[in-house]
């Protein structure tokens, strides 16, 4: 019982349009690069299984709930590593100095706030959509995403430098 040709088509166009936006926002949400490939993919893994009923309404936004929910899923799990013989390969850094202490200071900052006011804070300003849509999305009152969302946003001013005040207070040592 496939979607058909015609809707495998528009399921890979929804893919690749969405794919880099999710990846970004699960690194976001994860702080490691290759959490966030993996927790995209399986959002696209079930956005495409359950296509034909989301294709007509938002399939961005359920994409966005899956993958937020999936993150979340992942914290609750403890985490298990298996040992190999082999280390994997390790990227080449880039010089790009300060795209890196900008993501570093985003990621660490992102760390400092619990899971639920970072899912938030991911939903709402990173993806942009309204405190009334990420209750809904997330199945929370619109109460707590208002009083999530902005905790979180004090925690973050309050207690993390920017990432300009940690490289001027670095150089100034």
């Amino acid at each position: 019982m496939g979607l058909g040709r015609r809707g495998d088509d528009e399921f890979v166009e929804f893919a690749r349009a969405s794919s880099a936006r999710l990846q970004r926002a699960a690194y976001l949400l994860t702080g490691d690069r290759h959490q966030a490939e993996e927790a995209a993919q399986a959002a696209l893994v079930r956005v495409y299984a359950s296509w034909g009923r989301v294709r007509r309404k938002d399939p961005y936004a359920y994409a966005r709930t899956v993958l937020a929910n999936l993150v979340t899923d992942q914290w609750r799990r403890p985490l298990r590593e298996y040992a190999t013989e082999q280390l994997p390969e390790r990227p080449m850094p880039r010089d790009v100095a300060d795209d890196v202490t900008r993501r570093r200071w985003l990621v660490g900052a992102l760390k400092a706030l619990s899971p639920r006011e970072r899912t938030v804070i991911v939903m709402r300003h990173f993806f942009d959509i309204t405190e009334v849509d990420v209750a809904r999305e997330l199945n929370l009152s619109l109460g707590t995403v208002k009083s999530l969302n902005s905790r979180a946003l004090a925690k973050l001013r309050i207690s993390i430098p920017s990432p300009r005040q940690g490289l001027e207070s670095g150089a100034a040592r």
